[in-house]
């Protein structure tokens, strides 16, 4: 069995204690942001997820574990107005017991992925606000040709502050596939402050790669926070050159709903404690041209992570 490796698991694990899921850390960082400092800045976010033994339809079952951790450097003229260059990594460890499915072929284990984006905001007056990410991104196995992993997409979209409360517009996302037509998906931007304790907003995903998000967040002080939402996922990646489906395509997709608890240390800095369920997962196995050689449904797999966020 193509098992990952367990010291690279231990590693994730202490990491985490150190300091996705992402999903908290998405959302927080887009909150602190309404509050951000001019001029230069600089920031690192990230975290770790371990997703517990899930079966599949066909039989076997599959964990992960994921790490992921990001940092930039920014500059902001007003809180309404800011560009940043951001650089990431992120680890999905998967361990697959066998069964008559597609856990069979054993078909991947470490994968990589490496992200460049930056992300843009434009006052354009008083009252409307663009917004502009645009990223690249290499994503493969262990042994998977890099020239092959690349990608690159970006987000657009603009929003109106109908009161110091509301804000909200329409956006779009595209992003090219491995292999594929590229993926494009609508986005709606909300910032909404129901009341000074309930907020309502959307996050994006660290670079680019997940689809949109709505949280519903409930803040009872300063220092803590409690979470409920839900995103779209998706990760598409190359795979080993030597492995089992040689330079073939792997696929993981699924809809998360999760809750989560941040506790802010400052303004700058605060780590959160996220957990939740994925629905609707389903992996997915593709030769090198992109053709279906397996796909599979999985059931519904819990999942539980740590995520941090700090400001300089």
């Amino acid at each position: 069995m193509r098992n990952c490796n367990l010291l690279v698991r231990l590693w994730v694990l202490i990491v985490v204690l150190i300091p996705t899921a992402l999903f908290a850390a998405e959302k927080s960082s887009e909150q602190g942001s309404r509050g951000m400092q001019t001029g230069w800045s600089t920031f690192t976010r990230g975290g770790a997820v371990y997703q517990f033994d899930t079966d599949l339809d066909e039989g076997g079952s599959y964990n992960a574990t994921r790490f992921t951790i990001q940092a930039g450097h920014g500059y902001a003229w007003d809180d309404r107005t800011s560009v940043s260059l951001a650089l990431g990594y992120s680890f999905d460890g998967y361990d697959f017991t066998s069964g008559p499915g597609i856990t069979a072929l054993e078909p991947w284990d470490s994968i990589h992925a490496v992200s460049l984006s930056v992300p843009m905001r434009i006052g354009i007056d008083n009252d409307w606000s663009g917004y502009l990410i645009p990223s690249l991104r290499s994503s493969g196995e262990s042994g998977a040709d890099f020239g092959e992993t690349i990608s690159g997409g970006g987000l657009v979209g603009i929003a109106y502050r109908f009161s110091e409360r509301l804000t909200i517009g329409p956006g779009i996302g595209v992003q090219s596939q491995l292999e594929d037509t590229a993926t494009i998906f609508p986005i709606l931007i909300v910032d909404w402050k129901i009341t000074d304790r309930l907020s309502l907003s959307t996050g994006r995903g660290l670079g680019a790669t997940l689809g949109p998000g709505l949280t519903l967040n409930y803040q009872p002080d300063q220092k803590w926070e409690f979470t409920i939402g839900g995103r779209y996922e998706k990760l598409r990646f190359r795979l080993d050159k030597d492995g089992p489906v040689p330079s073939g395509i792997g696929e993981d997709k699924a809809f998360p709903l999760f809750a989560g608890c941040t506790y802010r240390f400052s303004r700058k800095a605060h780590v959160s404690l996220v957990g939740g369920v994925e629905l609707g997962g389903e992996l997915r196995l593709e030769d090198n041209d992109g053709n279906r050689i397996h796909k599979e449904s999985y059931d519904p797999g819990g999942f539980l992570g740590l995520t941090f966020s700090l400001r300089m």
